[in-house]
């Protein structure tokens, strides 16, 4: 499922989740199909890009894992973020 981020980094911010619990990539990753599970994520955060107009300009996907990545919702999840030029580095 995808949601608007509350507090918004950029014009557009999206959270694209998934709909079972798992804390992080990390964990994700552990599991059984957690490959087809974390492509499943990357696939619907393309879309909800598409959809938001993001895919001529281009957009950022982030996934933030435990603390030191700035991870601070303990539920796996990808930011989908656009509608300005992004800056590197992020943080």
């Amino acid at each position: 499922m995808a949601i608007h981020d509350v507090n918004p980094q950029a014009p557009f911010h999206a959270l694209v989740l998934s709909r079972t619990h798992v804390n992080d990539l990390s964990a994700l990753m552990d599991r059984i199909g957690g490959e087809a599970e974390a492509g499943r994520l990357m696939q619907m955060a393309v879309r909800v890009a598409a959809r938001a107009g993001l895919s001529e300009n281009g957009y950022r996907l982030v996934i933030n894992t435990g603390e030191n990545g700035g991870q601070t919702v303990g539920h796996l999840h990808i930011h989908v973020l656009g509608g300005r030029q992004m800056t590197w580095p992020p943080g």
